[in-house]
């Protein structure tokens, strides 16, 4: 079997572009074009554009497809309307989450599910799996998109230049296909940066042509290339969880701080009902570690797995850590013990190589944009 990594139809393109590229999920994608830290900041006070194109499409249909949906995902999809997206998350029977997901619904039995690159495969077989009984189908159509987005203040300006499509009209978490440049899009408003931003789903044949439109259109107002590296302490920022980082089978939606997801009124049993409602109880009695964020005092920046201590104990685990452009410190996500969870708690640090350096607990986000 080839470890090979995989490309993206855009790929000679970031090359000519100058990119650093890194393996990431099985792809070869581009991490940084230039400053990650100048690319962040495009984003935040400007526009950046992305290759996504690694994430996994998987699309269900037939009769029943919503009762599937609803069976296999712990949300209540048959509430998602025409032209709407939803995020969610299939879990295991025991609760664990497998990945968290967007649920768009493109036409009356017809919806995409999008899951995270690295764990498309996983989805895509639970998903056929659970299908079973039931008058729909799933399909794998990773091959058949590619996803490039337009993130920041100015996306919505750049974007209106070379489509016709009502994106005054487009809520957050809401899609329609239209045309972008000549170029037949699903024209998605979501995104993972904390901004305002489009993801645009279109036939690989076409993505060279509409980066570069879109590159064109973007020029005059400051719009860059970015990469991954930006893409996640944009997210950081913004408190998005990362799966694998904030997100894994050994958690449930609860235990992330995301029980909000679990949509227990829907009709049915779903996958991990009866180990969701406990888990919903143990949160509501006895909370677990929660998910805060930690505010460096000092400039020393926190990675994943470092402890978080108190008083000489470990009360914790860093999920996520980096240094953040728009707060000039390093920041991190952090699960710690409930006691520790308030905002303002005294005397928590992270164990940075042997020091334990002090840090401020803050709610999440770090960054939210003003609307």
């Amino acid at each position: 079997m080839s470890t090979a990594p995989r490309h993206t139809a855009l790929d000679a393109l970031h090359r000519s572009l100058g990119a650093t590229m890194t393996d990431f999920a099985g792809w070869d994608m581009p991490l940084r074009y230039a400053s990650e830290r100048d690319e962040h900041n495009a984003v935040r006070t400007r526009a950046g554009l992305f290759d996504l194109s690694h994430m996994g499409e998987i699309t269900v249909t037939g009769p029943q497809a919503v009762d599937l949906l609803d069976f296999a995902l712990v949300g209540n999809i048959g509430t998602v309307g025409l032209g709407r997206a939803r995020y969610t998350m299939i879990c295991q029977e025991d609760g664990g989450i497998v990945d968290d997901l967007i649920v768009y619904r493109l036409g009356e039995t017809e919806y995409m599910v999008v899951a995270n690159a690295g764990n498309a495969q996983v989805v895509l077989d639970a998903l056929t799996a659970r299908a079973e009984g039931f008058d729909a189908e799933v399909r794998d159509d990773r091959e058949a998109y590619a996803l490039i987005a337009v993130q920041g203040p100015e996306s919505p300006g750049i974007l209106k230049s070379v489509t016709d499509a009502d994106l005054d009209g487009l809520k957050y978490y809401a899609g329609l296909p239209g045309t972008v440049a000549g170029v037949p899009a699903l024209i998605a408003r979501t995104g993972y940066t904390g901004e305002d931003g489009f993801e645009l789903f279109v036939e690989p044949r076409h993505a060279e042509a509409l980066w570069r439109a879109l590159t064109e259109a973007g020029a005059g107002v400051g719009l860059v290339p970015c990469g991954l590296s930006c893409r996640d302490t944009l997210r950081l920022e913004a408190g998005m969880p990362l799966y694998g980082n904030e997100l894994t089978t050994r958690l449930t939606p609860f235990d992330a701080g995301l029980g909000r997801v679990v949509k227990f009124e829907k009709e049915g049993d779903f996958v991990g009902r009866t180990s969701l409602e406990a888990a919903a109880e143990r949160a509501e009695t006895a909370p677990p570690r929660k998910l805060v964020g930690l505010i460096a005092e000092g400039r020393r920046v926190p990675r994943s797995g470092y402890q978080v201590v108190a008083d000489g104990e470990v009360i914790g685990e860093v999920t996520s850590g980096a240094p953040s452009p728009t707060l000039g410190r390093p920041i991190a996500m952090a699960y710690v013990d409930a006691a520790f969870a308030a905002p303002g708690t005294a005397g928590v640090g992270v164990d940075i190589r042997g020091t334990h350096e002090p840090y401020e607990v803050v709610a999440l986000p770090f960054y939210k944009r003003q609307k």
